[in-house]
């Protein structure tokens, strides 16, 4: 079974850690439980002031009173789709990575039941999908586009998927997820890897 493969590898999994010192934030990447395994999006509402249209995992920067990276992605959940904490059994996570905002974001999954209701906060979001997780290992379903960031040049993996484009960090979380549990094996070289990564103010 999918679901217990992806738990299994993430069990096993010694996930990166870049120690850049920067802010600190944490995303989830929610599983359902069902017959075909979905994973669960959010596309962000057209009239904020960042990642505006864009798809994402729930999740956001680390509070103070935050506990831990597990907490802030499951009260960011909580926020953004109305996920209970409860609702999350947390298998693992997989490795940090670097936004151009600034943040170093590290990826939490869990796995929830498929029924779970979910409600996206309109204040901040548009729409909340689910993609069946055989999609994204399916490489007709995989684009590329070419990146180029201080002389270096990036082959940047992307997804379509109905009226959705799955790009830029998340794509980047998502495709190692892929990679780890699942041996999607798809190329991925990412400056997002890098503390170094050029970031704007």
């Amino acid at each position: 079974m999918m679901l217990n493969q992806v738990e299994e590898r993430l069990q096993n999994h010694q996930p990166r850690t870049i120690n850049a010192q920067l802010p600190e934030a944490a995303v989830l990447i929610p599983i359902t439980n069902a017959p075909e395994p979905e994973l669960v999006f959010t596309r962000r509402a057209p009239h904020m002031s960042t990642h505006s249209g864009e798809v994402a995992f729930p999740g956001g920067k680390r509070d103070l009173s935050d506990r831990d990276l597990v907490h802030t992605a499951l009260r960011e959940s909580f926020e953004e789709i109305a996920l209970p904490p409860e609702a999350v059994r947390i298998i693992g996570q997989t490795g940090s990575v670097v936004s151009r905002f600034g943040l170093e974001v590290t990826p939490i999954v869990g796995i929830i039941a498929a029924d779970t209701p979910l409600r996206a906060n309109m204040a901040e979001l548009d729409r909340i999908f689910k993609v069946p997780l055989s999609y994204f290992l399916d490489k007709d379903n995989l684009t590329f586009n070419h990146w180029k960031l201080r002389n270096q040049d990036y082959m940047m993996p992307s997804f379509y998927y109905e009226e959705y484009l799955i790009w830029g960090l998340t794509a980047v979380m998502l495709v190692e997820f892929l990679n780890i549990t699942l041996d999607a094996d798809i190329s991925l070289n990412a400056p997002h890897f890098n503390s170094h990564f050029p970031r704007h103010k």
